[in-house]
């Protein structure tokens, strides 16, 4: 019995390290999405960059991963999941090689887009250890993505940190390495080397067997299954997956798959699908991923207690994160979207509060204290005017010196003039993140790799990650824009009120899927539809 016991424990554990190799990519995304956040004041400087541009730069893997998602399904069913991981890590390392030399603004944008074909490897790591892991783990193993996203946003805000507290420190490694002109570089080459480890480890990994079975491998699909399962549960599995197959075992082309999923057998899964993949992608996390040191100087910190506090952010999602992968199984998939969704628009109305209520107005005396190339003479009329949102007075600033000396020294004149509460909009954020890293950040994931058959997962993950990343690359694209254009308060206004939309949409379709096989998932999704 121990023997037994010993073996199947041994199975469980080449079901989670074959989860671990997968989701480093996850890792990589998160470092990826999180790294140009500390970027941006020294690219817009040293390419001379507006509001749009700047959004385009940070959102160009957000467009990049919008094509590779049109034929990521199409990839992973005809060359399988393993082959296009290791493609997807070879995108990745080009991705950052290129992205940390780039010449000037188009090639720094086009090396970003290389990387955002990268970005369905979310989806399809999802897809990968839905189809190896044991039920009663489904959750626990697919919430590793998201762990290993928040270890690379983590990461990423660390490196930041670090590189830009370096930069003050006169010392002589500083000189050679040319930190201060291009820390921006470093920053975005520091995904080289987990992106090269990443590469090398998937080809340890097997294939699917659920990928195996659906090319009529079946010899193949069971010796894999070997690795991870009990003999006495691959007959039964085998059984399983072949009953979940298409009528008639035959492969279904992307059209047919798609027309598939848009059956009224299938209306409940892709009603969910849509649901969940637009709050998630609307909700503002991406606004705080790719932009946190932004942000936070917009509560008057200054730039190096905005770098601490993205910090902080990354600590938060590694611990509500942690909690999440620890409770999924067993709390439930249901309440913790529910409970979540209430929990995100609570945290972004205390955000949107915040934001109304601050003043803006900068004293006469404090033009003696802004750096020598700032124009205190041109922003003498200012003097004691108070603003009544960040937006009016950022426009009063460029107005005054220009566009170029308003967005370099924003953060001081900011600093200088702002009266808010201290804690509140800080608390909001760090709440959000903690929210949304409990929720829908990893519930998500876990959702898409259990609610749909095998036949058409190769299709309708990546379909439904198309809706995230399109929803996600806007908020990315315009926050810039945004936040000079219509201020802080009215952006967590909308992210709250998509939260709420979620909250209300979600609740009657939303089932419960803990311990649930692949299979008595979906017929119990197919007689909701019915």
């Amino acid at each position: 019995r121990r023997g037994l016991y010993s073996t199947a424990m041994k199975k469980r554990a080449n079901a989670f390290i074959y989860a671990v190799i997968v989701t480093l990519g996850g890792f990589i995304f998160g470092l990826d999405a999180s790294v140009i956040s500390g970027t941006v004041r020294f690219i817009t400087k040293e390419f001379g960059l507006n509001d749009m541009q700047v959004g385009t730069v940070v959102s160009a893997p957000g467009f990049g991963v919008l094509f590779a998602l049109l034929v990521t399904g199409w990839i992973c069913n005809r060359i399988g999941r393993k082959k296009t991981l290791i493609l997807i890590a070879f995108l990745y390392l080009v991705s950052a090689v290129t992205s940390a030399l780039a010449p000037n603004y188009w090639g720094l944008v086009a090396a970003r887009f290389l990387g955002g074909l990268a970005f369905c490897s979310l989806s399809l790591a999802s897809m990968y250890i839905g189809e190896i892991a044991p039920p009663d783990w489904r959750g626990k193993l697919v919430s590793i993505n998201q762990m290993n996203i928040v270890f690379g946003l983590s990461s990423a805000y660390f490196i930041n940190y670090f590189l830009m507290k370096a930069i003050a420190v006169e010392s002589g490694w500083i000189a050679a390495l040319n930190l201060e002109q291009n820390a921006w570089r470093y920053m975005l080459g520091s995904e080289i080397i987990p992106a090269l480890i990443w590469f090398i480890l998937l080809f340890t990994i097997p294939e699917s067997p659920r990928w195996l079975v659906y090319r009529g491998r079946l010899e193949e699909a069971k010796r894999m299954m070997q690795r991870i399962s009990s003999a006495e549960e691959i007959d039964r599995q085998m059984q399983e997956i072949e009953e979940s197959m298409h009528p008639g075992g035959e492969e279904l082309s992307v059209w047919s798959q798609l027309r598939e999923l848009l059956s009224p057998r299938m209306r409940t899964a892709a009603v969910i699908g849509a649901l969940i993949a637009a709050v998630q992608g609307l909700s503002g996390i991406n606004a705080i991923l790719f932009y946190a040191p932004t942000l936070f100087e917009q509560l008057g910190s200054g730039t190096d207690a905005a770098f601490l506090n993205a910090v902080w952010g990354g600590i938060v999602s590694v611990i509500f994160t942690f909690l999440a992968v620890l409770l999924i199984d067993r709390l439930g998939r249901r309440p913790m979207v529910i409970g979540g969704l209430i929990w995100l628009a609570v945290s972004l109305g205390i955000c949107s509060a915040g934001f109304k209520q601050a003043r803006y107005s900068l004293p006469a005396e404090a033009l003696q204290t802004l750096p020598e190339k700032v124009n205190a003479e041109a922003l003498r009329p200012l003097a004691g005017v108070e603003f009544k949102s960040d937006f009016a007075y950022k426009k009063a600033l460029t107005e005054a010196i220009g566009e170029a000396d308003a967005r370099e020294y924003e953060s001081i004149l900011i600093q200088k003039a702002v009266k808010m509460n201290a804690g509140s909009v800080p608390f909001g954020i760090l709440s959000f993140i903690a929210g949304f890293q409990f929720s829908i950040g990893p519930v998500m994931w876990v959702l898409f790799s259990e609610i749909f058959p095998t036949s058409l997962r190769g299709v309708a993950i990546p379909a439904f990650a198309f809706i995230v990343s399109i929803m996600s690359w806007l908020i990315q694209k315009f926050f810039p824009w945004q936040l000079a254009n219509m201020g802080a308060a009215s952006i967590f206004l909308f992210y709250a009120a998509v939260a709420v939309v979620g909250l209300v949409s979600l609740w009657p379709v939303l089932p419960e899927t803990k311990n649930m096989s692949i299979e008595e998932i979906q017929l119990a999704l197919e007689k909701r539809a019915n």
